[in-house]
């Protein structure tokens, strides 16, 4: 019987997979310091490289701007860059004592992966277009990658599409068929690294996902996936390894280091976990993180079963940087035992693209640009999302504009048509912005950057004040007299600007001189105070739907409606139907930032 390709791979996974064969170059037969007994070799280090929240970047450019990426760092980004500090790793350390891997978080992101998941669907490995990510990845000869949240955005059956086209195997010890709760994706590989003169040096990699998937993809995960927690599969898994006789056991995790949650109790395992893995799970050598989008070099924490220390590196996202943890062996009690880890991170800023991974994707990168570069609309007056966050701003109206607008017409007709609707958006990036006059599918798209769908859930008045302000803990408590910066008034208890929300279809204000929990004040509808009991529709995107963020009453509302369109295409229809977006005809609903009822801006 003919073999598929996935499961080749997924069988290849689950076993040893021969030799670590990642590129062309051969390593000195022996490294530089390594040790002989006798022909034998007593010494040995072997490298693995990591990446990590790559989010469809192939080459050093932005969709959004048109033009080739650069922020206030200088930091470049995508898988051409990363490829050659790749090539650079393999000729120094010996290409076949080089492993490569990924924490996922891959082919979600920009409108490159969009344009593959939606408008030009792939489908698979046999026929139909290739994905860039996959295409690139397969040229960098990865081994492994753990999966990311955001690889459920599109479902399921686009996920399996991908892992059909990679020549590596995606991972993730904690993803489960709901039922059977046998593993839904390979949970490890185990790959064997050749000594000369010695044994071969056996590697256990062991990927883990996020838990946070049965929360935020539970329209595409529910009653087809579970995902346990971190820990405990850790736990199953790193025994079995070791019993397999691995020498070396690295986790690639797609989960922070900080152990905090962004979904309250909504799972019962925590979000952020990768230094509870390693502190927690017996065995582990080094661990590369992902998820949380930060650049940690190195951190060692000591397990605390066996007191022996585990390196955790994080290289930041989108291919800015590449960690390098670097593994030194000794032979002894007939086997090879690790000696010492080390981790760093290398900029992608430092290196040219590789030409021909760019090639490779040139055809795909043209068609998307040209894709995201068609006019669809004008717009009255130039909008920037640059003070969103501080201010009540017509770019964030339009959103909410939007929004109400498709779930007044949905509703149109049914009981729920009489009810007030309101509508929740965040400020997903500030550097969002309308021009005047022409307004290209990029310049609509870059408001809205996440896969999300749209709900209406039904709320009292008094839990809209609730959720309200669980909101405005996004702002540091500032007292009436002190100074105001606004580069230090957001972003309080590390609240990411997604989870800050803002309402239209009522007015309001938050007074940031008082305690979290007690800022919302005059808080009104049509100009009356709100009513606690009185009903309201709220227009909210399915991740909050869902409890992202934790927000209050939402998760557990009545739902009465609800698209599977994501609200980007959403914005982008209302564009092309009404033709023109004038900020004058947004309606009267404010929001302001005051201290002890003194606005605090203009």
């Amino acid at each position: 019987m003919p073999l598929d390709r996935r499961d080749f791979i997924n069988r290849s996974a689950a076993t040893s997979a021969g030799l670590a064969l990642a590129g062309a170059a051969a390593a000195p037969a022996e490294a530089a310091g390594e040790q002989t007994h006798r022909h034998r070799p007593t010494t040995f280090s072997l490298r693995v490289l990591g990446t990590t929240d790559l989010h469809g970047r192939v080459l050093n450019w932005d969709y959004f701007t048109d033009k080739e990426y650069d922020d206030a760092a200088h930091n470049d980004i995508g898988l051409a860059k990363v490829a050659t500090l790749v090539a650079q790793a393999r000729a120094e350390k010996g290409a076949d004592r080089t492993l490569l891997i990924d924490a996922g978080d891959i082919i979600q992101g920009t409108q490159l992966s969009y344009y593959y998941a939606r408008v030009e669907p792939i489908t698979g490995a046999k026929r139909g277009p290739r994905h860039p990510m996959a295409l690139a990845m397969n040229k960098m000869g990865y081994d492994a990658a753990a999966l990311g949240n955001h690889e459920f955005n599109y479902g399921i059956p686009l996920l399996r599409a991908f892992q059909d086209q990679c020549d590596f195997p995606l991972l993730a010890a904690n993803a489960v068929d709901a039922t059977t709760l046998k593993p839904a994706f390979p949970p490890y590989l185990v790959k064997r690294i050749h000594v000369k003169h010695g044994p071969d040096v056996k590697v256990g990699i062991l990927g883990l996902t996020n838990p946070g998937i049965a929360v935020w993809d539970k329209a595409n995960v529910q009653g087809r996936m579970a995902f346990p927690g971190l820990v405990e599969q850790a736990r199953v898994y790193v025994p079995k390894l070791r019993a397999l006789g691995c020498d070396v056991v690295i986790c690639t995790d797609h989960s922070g280091l900080d152990g905090n949650t962004s979904y309250g109790d909504a799972v019962p395992y925590p979000e952020n976990a990768s230094s509870l893995v390693a502190a927690e799970v017996p065995g582990i050598d080094a661990i590369l993180v992902g998820h949380t989008h930060k650049e940690v070099a190195s951190r060692t924490v000591i397990n605390t079963g066996t007191g022996k220390p585990v390196v955790l590196s994080e290289p930041l996202m989108w291919g800015m940087r590449l960690s390098v943890f670097d593994i030194d062996l000794e032979f002894r009690d007939g086997r090879w035992a690790v000696a010492s880890v080390t981790a760093e991170v290398r900029n992608a800023n430092t290196a040219a693209e590789d030409p021909e991974l760019a090639a490779l994707v040139r055809e795909e990168h043209d068609k998307v640009v040209a894709y995201v570069n068609q006019v669809v609309g004008t717009c009255a007056q130039a909008m920037s999302a640059r003070e969103a966050t501080y201010k009540d701003t017509p770019i964030i109206d339009f959103i909410n504009l939007v929004q109400r607008d498709t779930v007044k017409a949905a509703l149109a007709g049914t009981p729920y048509a009489s009810l007030p609707v309101l509508s929740e958006a965040s400020c997903f990036s500030r550097n969002a912005a309308i021009p005047a006059g022409q307004v290209s599918l990029r310049d609509v798209a870059g408001l809205y950057i996440f896969e999300n769908t749209l709900d209406a859930k039904i709320l009292t008045g008094a839990q809209v004040k609730d959720y309200l302000e669980w909101s405005a803990r996004y702002f540091a408590q500032t007292a009436p007299d002190a100074p105001v910066d606004p580069a230090k008034l957001t972003n309080a208890n590390n609240t990411p600007d997604y989870s800050y929300d803002v309402l239209s279809g009522v007015s309001y204000d938050i007074d940031i001189a008082q305690p979290v929990g007690s800022r919302i004040v005059n808080l009104t509808v049509g100009g009356a105070p709100i009513d606690p009991a009185a009903q309201f529709v709220l227009a909210v995107n399915n991740y909050r739907s869902s409890g992202g963020s934790n927000y209050p009453h939402v998760p557990a509302a009545k739902s009465v409606w609800s698209s599977s369109d994501e609200i980007r295409n959403t914005i982008i229809a209302w564009v092309k139907t009404n033709g023109t977006i004038d900020p004058a005809a947004f309606g009267g609903d404010r929001w302001r930032l005051t201290r002890a009822g003194v606005p605090l801006f203009s």
